[in-house]
């Protein structure tokens, strides 16, 4: 069994009320799907994603893509809109990346912190998504309220953005990506986009850390609407593992899974608990969650505004 993190990166110590909504210490529900290493050529193809969302940390300088280091990581970006408050709504850019020939969207990802006291309010379960925003969507197809909450104050700015994009550079290819609670919004931004975009618009979603958005039956929607969805988790990284599935969260398929600085193992199914290989096996509960790997590093890369030298 592998050793415990040390009590100032447990979040059990740092939050113990996300106790209540984590997976049970005893926890046995565990299904174990196959995985297979991911060659050094697909590893280093998500780099340029996980430089657009660690560059979502870097505030009001984003629109001129002025932010320093984290900005002269992607050249010749072309920035539409910004967004969000750092607070209630997290930071978001849309912009166009020549080198992929795709509009891009980023949301800033949170401190665990931050996400705790969204995680942690009850009150905010599992809701039917926004009819307005997602028309033809079934009830049964149910999301964290919060996420819900955060993703529709920014989803028609962004859509408009987007659709500018398309005109104005032909393409029919959207990014959108995002870490922690960042990456919650970036998946049901390639939910919501799906339906409202032109029928042959493809979307691909990156995600780093993210919480489980919704329950089972989102999940399987996810996977049959949106062909390309890769969700980046981190060695010991707990985030991944909330909410618990004990409360209906599950976790769409596409997981990609560090186990060292230079093994990615693509993960099959939902919530794979082959250990120590995807994050369900090696995070079982949230003590054997280390919260020091949730910013990274990705393949090199660390998320956060340590990049925003400007």
């Amino acid at each position: 069994m592998r050793p415990l993190p040390s009590a100032s990166h447990n979040l059990v110590v740092q939050y113990p009320e996300l106790l209540k909504i984590a997976d049970p210490l005893n926890i046995t529900q565990r299904t174990a799907y196959p995985y297979t290493r991911m060659s050094d050529a697909v590893v280093s193809s998500y780099d340029i994603y996980t430089k657009l969302a660690r560059a979502a940390y870097c505030g009001a300088k984003v629109s001129s893509w002025t932010c320093g280091a984290a900005c002269m990581a992607v050249p010749n970006m072309t920035v539409y809109a910004t967004g969000g408050d750092d607070m209630d709504t997290p930071d978001w850019y849309v912009g166009y990346v020549p080198m992929l020939e795709s509009a891009v969207v980023a949301h800033q990802g949170t401190t665990l912190t931050a996400l705790k006291s969204i995680l942690v309010d009850l009150s905010l379960g599992l809701v039917p998504l926004n009819s307005a925003l997602f028309p033809g969507v079934q009830n049964s197809v149910r999301v964290h309220r919060g996420f819900a909450e955060a993703h529709s104050r920014s989803a028609k700015a962004i859509q408009s953005a987007v659709e500018k994009i398309m005109s104005d550079h032909r393409v029919t290819k959207v990014a959108t990506i995002g870490h922690s609670l960042g990456g919650a919004i970036a998946l049901l931004d390639a939910v919501y986009l799906k339906l409202v975009l032109p029928k042959l618009t493809t979307i691909k979603v990156v995600t780093y850390g993210q919480p489980r958005v919704g329950n089972a039956a989102f999940a399987n929607y996810v996977d049959q609407n949106i062909s390309e969805v890769t969700r980046v988790t981190n060695k010991a990284d707990p985030n991944p593992i909330l909410p618990g599935r004990f409360l209906g969260y599950v976790h769409s398929s596409g997981e990609a899974h560090i186990v060292n600085n230079t093994a990615w193992y693509s993960c099959q199914g939902h919530d794979n608990t082959a250990d120590p290989y995807c994050t369900a096996g090696v995070v079982p509960n949230l003590l054997y969650g280390d919260s020091a790997d949730h910013a990274g590093p990705y393949d090199g890369i660390t998320l956060g505004i340590g990049a925003c030298t400007a």
